[in-house]
């Protein structure tokens, strides 16, 4: 299932260079620019309090947006830079790249685990920790997964689960290029409370 999309609006701005620019911070914007595709660059203006609530929630600069402009055709585009006021440190101008949708990029993608009630190491008490809950993959623009999947069938405590054991789709691959931890079957803990236990005994011996 592909991963949808986010959009985000803005509207063409007329004119470009500081007077321009400083322009739309009046009217409660934040200029910015959208280029790349072999298109000519074009000068676009976001709503100030729109755009910050997104930058706040994390991710921006590695998740793919569908840019809406009225008038024009949708596009989509990733965040290629972000300049703030070096006191308030808040947005002040933001550029896009256009993507194609051939173009690969790096994005971060949920990991979803499945078949818990065919997981020994859980029906034994032990509890499943994430280490990584979103991966970070190099994905095709017109083809995001949702997620990847984890599968814990047959999993005892103790076992650990590495990105090698997701199944990855066609074409999607890593931005690491080592087999690095996603999550383990840890003991329970009052068995975990025993094995510490025994190892003070053994050390006061």
């Amino acid at each position: 299932m592909a991963k949808e999309i986010p959009d985000l609006v803005a509207e063409a701005r007329a004119g470009t260079g500081k007077g321009a620019a400083r322009q739309a911070r009046r009217e409660g914007k934040v200029p910015g620019i959208v280029y790349g595709d072999g298109k000519e660059p074009v000068a676009l203006a976001f709503d100030f309090n729109k755009l910050l609530t997104q930058l706040r929630a994390g991710r921006f600069m590695s998740t793919l947006w569908n840019l809406k402009v009225d008038g024009q055709d949708d596009v989509r585009v990733i965040c290629r830079g972000v300049q703030r006021d070096v006191v308030k440190d808040l947005p002040i101008h933001i550029d896009f790249m256009r993507l194609r949708r051939t173009s690969k990029v790096n994005l971060f993608i949920p990991v979803e685990f499945v078949n818990h009630e065919k997981c020994p190491g859980l029906k034994k008490g032990g509890t499943l920790v994430t280490v990584r809950a979103e991966v970070e993959l190099i994905v095709t623009a017109g083809d995001i997964p949702d997620h990847i999947t984890v599968d814990l069938e047959g999993l005892e405590v103790g076992s650990t689960i590495h990105i090698n054991d997701a199944a990855l789709p066609e074409g999607v691959k890593p931005v690491i290029d080592r087999n690095f931890v996603i999550a383990n079957i840890a003991a329970p803990s009052a068995l975990r409370s025993e094995d510490s236990a025994e190892e003070e005994a053994t050390a006061e011996e």
